[in-house]
């Protein structure tokens, strides 16, 4: 999948990556009204909301974009329907020949780590048959456990030839209270990133590994430092626009060659309607304003990387 990654980023010029992440305070009242009006104010009238709004965005974004991120969390809140809407978007996504990853952050450690990789990237044999479950492409992993929680997902990725993204350097406020810790005189992301470019070693694409890593956009320098760290890995950066990352941030992540990131945006995509910029949209055109931030955030990375090449 990482080469197919490549492939639609080169294909459409754009490392982005869109961030499936709703919340009922995203999504417009009139698709809230239509849906509890057939099923309810209930988990399932909150999940057919939230499928349609996805669906809606998805097919204004589809042909701008190489792939878009769910976070499951979004999803699971609304139990068993939630996680239903979270399947047909997938499914959906996949139909529109967008690469999925699926923002699930596990961790554990042996058959714990297994069945999770089973479910979202691999596959699981019921009787003589096998499923793939979830079936994304990629995932997101969180590595505090060490090789034992990372290896069954590797193996997944190399019998599967998906892909796996390690947080190393998360966009959050507090993530230096454990990540920018010094050991051995290296702060631990570092050692990280290291452990990443390791595993993908073994694991490789044409280009890139199968194995890449999550480094925030409100950290420029870290991301410069782990880019050498990881030349082979792939990085997925999350914190662009609503947490204060921007184009001219990015430099750093990406090789000469405008590759080697991908950006992550979020509700400053779906949830583009609410702002300022894209007011004149309205609510009954959520999909055309979410089009317009992604035709921006295009436009901000492409000159960025155009002004370090």
């Amino acid at each position: 999948m990482i080469n197919k990654l490549v492939e639609k980023i080169q294909k459409t010029h754009a490392p982005i990556v869109v961030g499936l992440d709703p919340m009922m305070d995203y999504i417009p009242e009139h698709i809230q009204k239509k849906a509890f009006e057939e099923h309810g104010e209930t988990l399932e009238g909150a999940a057919e909301a939230i499928w349609q709004f996805n669906k809606e965005i998805v097919d204004h974004v589809s042909d701008l974009i190489p792939a878009v991120k769910p976070q499951i969390a979004m999803y699971e809140q609304f139990g068993i329907p939630g996680l239903m809407a979270f399947q047909k978007t997938v499914d959906y996504c996949r139909k529109k020949d967008l690469l999925v990853i699926g923002d699930i952050k596990r961790g554990d450690i042996g058959s714990t780590s297994a069945a999770y990789a089973a479910a979202h990237i691999g596959t699981v044999k019921v009787g003589s048959k096998a499923y793939h479950p979830f079936a994304e492409d990629f995932v997101t992993v969180n590595p505090y456990l060490g090789t034992d929680g990372v290896k069954p997902f590797v193996d997944v990725c190399r019998e599967e030839k998906k892909g796996l993204f390690i947080l190393v350097k998360t966009s959050n406020p507090s993530s230096g209270e454990f990540q920018d810790r010094m050991i051995d005189g290296r702060p631990l992301y570092e050692w990280v990133g290291e452990k990443v470019a390791q595993w993908g070693a073994d694991c490789m694409g044409t280009s890139y590994s199968y194995i890449g890593a999550v480094v925030g956009a409100t950290y420029p320098q870290m991301g410069k430092v782990l880019r050498q760290i990881m030349p082979k890995s792939f990085i997925l950066v999350p914190g662009y626009g609503a947490q204060g990352g921007k184009g001219a941030d990015l430099a750093h992540f990406f090789h000469k060659d405008g590759l080697g990131a991908i950006v992550n945006s979020s509700r400053g995509i779906i949830a583009a309607y609410k702002q300022e910029e894209y007011a004149k949209f309205g609510a009954e055109h959520f999909g055309e304003a979410s089009r317009a931030a992604v035709e921006a955030m295009k436009a901000d990375i492409s000159q960025a990387l155009q002004a370090v090449k």
